[in-house]
């Protein structure tokens, strides 16, 4: 933790200090000299990754509303899914004298010189639902639940299928995740594969492509049209005389790419029905398709009280407080033990989307019309 009180003359005293930091799990980015509440009207940086998916746009906006509303200027920036842009932004944060970072990396690995930069200017850093990897110098991480993602996206192929209701199948379902260098793939991955691969193994599921690891159906930077690319490819090569009953997507900027490859292969039209199709974000797009009937399901994140969270947490080490945490053992970045704050996610599809996303207030009824 960071003391923001001023320097004490006396050498006995700062040793004193110094031993206070450590007991209180300080995390190797260094003390500020800073008084306590001195940061109030500085400027925090907020590194998001893209501007091309919704998603990163709302937390971006969400953020700095929650830093404005605690005194706080800001500057965002986005690095357009290009990693070596994103460092390059950081690294003009810092040089502009930021107070903190709350940063939603491109690369989880591409920022361990950069955040040693922030570490030697007593910058905290907030790991924003991506966790940073590598570096000690990463303080706290505000994210949700992401192994209870993918299980709520598992569950979800499950119960449509009837797997749960004692139908036995065989269904066929084909398998995608996201990027390789998110850290939260693997979580959102062998989440649902907790969930579906006792089906497989069973072989009440069955994935024609034969494509079942994680480094198999990966889709880069979480592209729609990487996604729809593969779909069309396996479509192509095992699906001639068969229809996929499943797919397990892990994003809806994925599952709008898959539902494209679809529909030109002649789903969705005629006896030939789409396929149960998962998601995550609550896109505004695919919030629309799952009213439709196109895309099946999302899981809603409260990205709201995600930026409260990311917020609170630079403020409390800023002004010396210890932020709330309530998960202190399930994040290592390789490094070190990240402590977290983890919200929950939510299933969404056609039958409650009313109450999760309405009438919370997250969209309107005018925005999905």
């Amino acid at each position: 933790m960071r003391n923001r009180r001023a320097a004490l003359a006396a050498t006995a005293a700062a040793a004193s200090l110094a031993l206070t930091l450590t007991a209180c799990g300080q995390s190797g980015t260094g003390g500020s000299k800073e008084k306590a509440g001195d940061a109030k009207g500085g400027t925090i940086g907020i590194a998001m990754p893209t501007k091309s998916s919704e998603r990163w746009i709302a937390d971006g906006k969400n953020v700095v509303k929650e830093l404005e509303a605690k005194g706080y200027k800001t500057k965002l920036v986005y690095g357009e899914d290009d990693p070596e842009t994103q460092v390059s932004q950081i690294e003009n944060l810092i040089t502009q004298g930021v107070k903190g970072l709350i940063i939603a990396a491109i690369d989880n690995k591409s920022l361990n010189s950069v955040l040693q930069e922030a570490a030697d200017a007593h910058i905290p850093v907030i790991s924003y639902d991506r966790l940073i990897l590598g570096t000690k110098n990463v303080d706290y991480y505000a994210s949700f639940d992401n192994e209870k993602v993918g299980r709520l996206q598992g569950t979800y192929i499950v119960h449509r299928l009837g797997l749960d209701s004692g139908k036995k199948g065989p269904f066929d379902i084909e398998l995608f995740a996201g990027s390789n260098d998110d850290n939260n793939t693997r979580y959102f991955f062998n989440g649902a594969m907790s969930v579906l691969k006792p089906y497989m193994d069973r072989k009440q599921l069955v994935v024609r492509s034969g494509q079942t690891s994680l480094n198999q159906v990966t889709t880069l930077r979480w592209d729609g049209a990487t996604a729809q690319r593969r779909m069309d490819d396996i479509l192509t090569a095992s699906y001639k005389s068969q229809e996929v009953d499943a797919v397990l997507s892990p994003y809806d900027g994925i599952s709008i790419g898959i539902l494209s490859a679809l529909k030109s292969d002649g789903y969705g039209s005629g006896s030939k029905p789409l396929p149960v199709i998962t998601g995550q974000d609550a896109e505004l797009a695919s919030v629309k398709s799952i009213i439709a009937g196109q895309q099946t399901q999302t899981v809603y994140k409260d990205i709201r009280k995600l930026a409260q969270v990311a917020a609170t947490m630079v403020d409390d080490v800023l002004n010396g407080k210890k932020p709330e945490v309530n998960d202190t053992k399930s994040y290592d970045n390789g490094t070190k033990v990240v402590p977290a704050y983890l919200l929950q996610p939510v299933s969404v599809d056609k039958t409650n989307y009313e109450d999760a996303l309405v009438k919370t207030g997250y969209y309107t009824d005018a925005q999905l019309k």
